[in-house]
């Protein structure tokens, strides 16, 4: 198995690296239910995360990215399931975009894992507040002059569906998945209709025994594209006793991503992360800061809930 996740490195470093239209997360091994509905319920537990992403601090009308979400494992007519709801809000500028969408997967026994089929529909609530600038020049055409250009606030609500199978084991997980399958388009005028792109995700992570006991190590990759724009995220993090981790995360062409993070107390575990680009824009900004808080519960039919501590529950 080692041997198959180090060839899935070497073939994906030979992509190029970018940025989509999906809002870009550092700790996404945290919240792979947002690009893959498949991995709802993969563990005995239920685990509810709130992130925030600030991208780019003090350039102007930089992204602002917020996300929540929740899942549970159930069981129902004899069969493994999972059910799972994520809210996220991103803002661009004079835009912002709020989704929210409810995922469920069916959970089937496969090798000595399992695998996760799933499906996810929500809506996209996009909104723009226009303002405008336009240089006093012939040569330049303002919003009121194109009828394809929204020259005040306008709002479209739009259906959005996504699909995935996510494949985990107690020491690997492997995931593909689509957001945006339909490709919504968001209708600011009668004569433009810009839409969503389809999205494709490939996760994987592994968890490697180390010599010390009290230490663990999980490299994780992540490679989302358009089919245009291909993105690979390549790192690892280290975990202290199931207390404290950190990490070092390269983003192809893009930055170069530290994290870090504790168990305060009861299943309660925060973390941040921050992004050091390595492309010119890093002299008009002061780098990307990422906030994280997450709780998890173990499910026991036979017991009261315990507190989900393991790196696994990635």
């Amino acid at each position: 198995m080692k041997r198959i996740f180090s060839l899935v490195l070497f073939i994906l470093m030979g992509f190029l690296a970018d940025a989509q239209q999906d809002p870009q997360f550092s700790q996404s091994m945290f919240n792979i239910m947002m690009f893959n509905p498949g991995y709802v319920g993969s563990k005995n537990a239920i685990c509810a995360t709130a992130v925030n992403r600030q991208q780019w601090m003090g350039f102007e009308g930089a992204p602002v990215s917020s996300l929540f979400t929740v899942n549970s494992p159930f069981r129902l007519f004899g069969a493994d399931h999972g059910a799972g709801l994520h809210i996220l809000s991103d803002e661009l500028g004079f835009e912002t975009n709020l989704s929210i969408s409810g995922s469920y997967a069916l959970r089937i026994d496969a090798g000595t894992g399992k695998l996760g089929v799933g499906i996810g529909f929500g809506m996209i609530n996009s909104t723009l507040e226009a303002d405008w600038f336009v240089p006093a020049a012939d040569a330049y055409t303002p919003p009121s002059g194109d009828p394809s250009i929204p020259a005040g606030n306008e709002s479209a609500l739009t259906a959005d569906f996504s699909a995935g199978i996510f494949y985990y084991t107690d020491d690997l997980y492997v995931g593909i998945s689509s957001t945006h399958i339909n490709q919504p388009a968001v209708e600011y005028t009668q004569t433009a209709r810009p839409f969503l792109s389809r999205h494709y995700y490939l996760t994987a992570g592994y968890n490697l025994e180390m010599r010390n006991p009290s230490l663990s190590a999980l490299p994780t990759l992540l490679v989302q594209t358009d089919g245009v724009i291909t993105q690979l995220n390549l790192g690892a993090i280290i975990d202290y006793e199931n207390r404290l981790w950190g990490g070092l995360f390269y983003r192809y062409g893009s930055a170069i991503v530290g994290m870090a993070g504790i168990e305060l107390f009861n299943g309660i575990n925060i973390g941040y992360s921050y992004d050091f680009s390595t492309t010119a824009i890093i002299r008009h900004n002061k780098g990307t800061h990422e906030f994280l808080l997450r709780y998890c519960f173990e499910l026991d039919r036979d017991r009261t809930p315990q507190r989900y501590r393991s790196i696994r529950i990635l």
